[in-house]
């Protein structure tokens, strides 16, 4: 399958049409080092699908040339960075929109960040309160759901070889649709629904657009349009239930009702968020207990944390706030997996990194999966090291990157305590171990995930 970050470029190109087009010779009068166009038309993107994805392509560019690098997507002029020190220079603190809603709203032919500065401040809110609000009031359904899953781990023989990948998307698909979209998703057969469509969308997304060949399929672009309308449609309903209305579960579309936004936004805000939050918590559950399995000293200390948080207690909401080690466990697993190795902004004004100009409207990548593994800031970046995180530089660093702090990506906020409560229910009660001889090869997309299933094994504690 074709990246799908590779078309999140094309659209956001696509977006600044206006734009006059760039050639070769503006590339060299920038000064910025990277390649020429392969292509006169396709620009530098055979050399992007030949490498296998755009992070892959974008190592290579930088291991070559540099922390800032050009290349070409079509007649356009891109340019990545790749160090913290120039994201530095770029990334601004102030900017309320986050760049992977923003590609995904590209993606879906959405609006994206239309709003001005006050609107854009008050949908950050709305979604912060609408992450925390529902986590807090579907505590006990996470809990619940995590449990089952448990029962039925502990039910397989000590050498039962568990499909990893396969139940954290099914455990993911029935936690958040339940706490984003509500009741509706008790039924089995609407969250089955759901992820059918969930996976028509996201993979056409991916490799339909790029190539042209969902255009040029007609049954395949009926079946993308026919999931896209069947989950908007689902979203509606939810949306016109839920207004006016006071429910004793809060889930995360209230949020988005009870705020000052029109149906259309409403609409697009809860689809980003589902469409999102499925994804970045099932793969985050699953890479973090395929670390937990590789590193049985990291499994054996999250162990360890979690008895002396709770000892023979229930799990809660409270106690679950003094799991450092699991937030350490779980920022090393974006880190070391590269959760999401690509995000981008469009340059507003003209602007400088180093001694380079980026002109004004230009696409920005943050070539993040380079940045999660720079020596300079990493040490041993290759190792699955939680404890990295004891230092508050290195912690700065993470959040300045939106894994954590204010900028942190409102879904993979929700991804961090679905998870934790996960492992808190998982890691108590058994020992997850991994299968002899396996080798989990990655596919780097928007969100990274294994090439193939993920196998473990699982055996009792008590």
């Amino acid at each position: 399958m074709l990246d799908f970050a590779i078309f999140a470029v094309t659209f956001l190109l696509a977006l600044v049409g206006a734009v006059l087009y760039l050639y070769p010779a503006s590339r060299q009068a920038a000064g910025i080092p990277g390649i020429t166009p392969t292509e006169e038309k396709d620009g530098n993107l055979p050399d992007i699908v030949n490498s296998g994805s755009l992070h892959e392509f974008l190592v290579n560019l930088h291991e070559k040339y540099g922390p800032v690098v050009s290349f070409w997507f079509g007649r356009r002029l891109v340019v990545s960075l790749g160090t913290v020190d120039v994201l530095k220079q770029h990334i601004n603190p102030n900017k309320t929109s986050d760049p992977f809603e923003t590609m995904l709203k590209s993606l879906l032919r959405y609006q994206s960040d239309s709003g001005n500065v006050s609107e854009n401040l008050m949908r950050k809110k709305l979604y912060e309160n609408g992450v925390t609000d529902s986590l807090r009031s579907n505590f006990a359904l996470l809990l619940k759901l995590s449990e089952e899953l448990l029962d039925k781990w502990l039910s397989y023989p000590e050498s039962q070889h568990v499909p990893l990948c396969q139940h954290m998307l099914g455990f993911a698909m029935k936690s958040v649709t339940q706490m984003v979209m509500g009741s509706t998703f008790e039924d089995e057969q609407e969250v089955i629904r759901f992820q059918k469509n969930h996976g028509t969308v996201w993979s056409e997304i991916g490799k339909g657009f790029l190539d042209g060949s969902l255009d040029k399929s007609t049954t395949r672009k009926k079946q993308y349009e026919d999931a896209l309308m069947q989950l908007e449609s689902i979203l509606k309903k939810i949306i016109k239930e839920r207004k006016g209305r006071n429910f004793s579960e809060h889930i995360f579309i209230d949020s988005l009702v009870q705020g000052d936004l029109n149906d259309q936004q409403i609409l697009e805000d809860s689809m980003i968020f589902s469409l999102a939050s499925c994804i970045i918590t099932a793969k985050l559950c699953t890479w973090a207990v395929c670390f937990l399995t590789t590193y049985e000293e990291v499994q054996k200390k999250l162990y360890e944390e979690i008895d002396q948080v709770f000892g023979k207690g229930p799990v809660t909401p409270e106690k679950i706030e003094e799991l450092r080690y699991c937030r350490q466990v779980l920022c090393e697993t974006v880190r070391t997996a590269r959760l999401t190795p690509v995000s981008a902004r469009l340059q507003d004004i003209e602007g400088k990194i180093d001694k380079f100009i980026i002109p004004r409207e230009t696409l920005v990548l943050y070539a993040l999966g380079v940045v999660l593994q720079d020596p300079s800031t990493w040490p041993s970046p290759y190792k699955f090291d939680p404890e990295r995180f004891d230092d508050e530089s290195v912690a700065k660093t993470f959040s300045l990157l939106g894994f954590s702090g204010t900028q942190e990506c409102p879904e993979l906020r929700f991804a961090y305590m679905v998870t934790t409560v996960l492992l808190s229910v998982l890691v108590r009660r058994l020992h997850l171990l991994s299968v002899e001889g396996q080798v989990i090869e990655t596919k780097y997309e928007l969100v990274t995930s294994s090439k193939e299933e993920a196998w473990i094994t699982v055996s009792k504690r008590y």
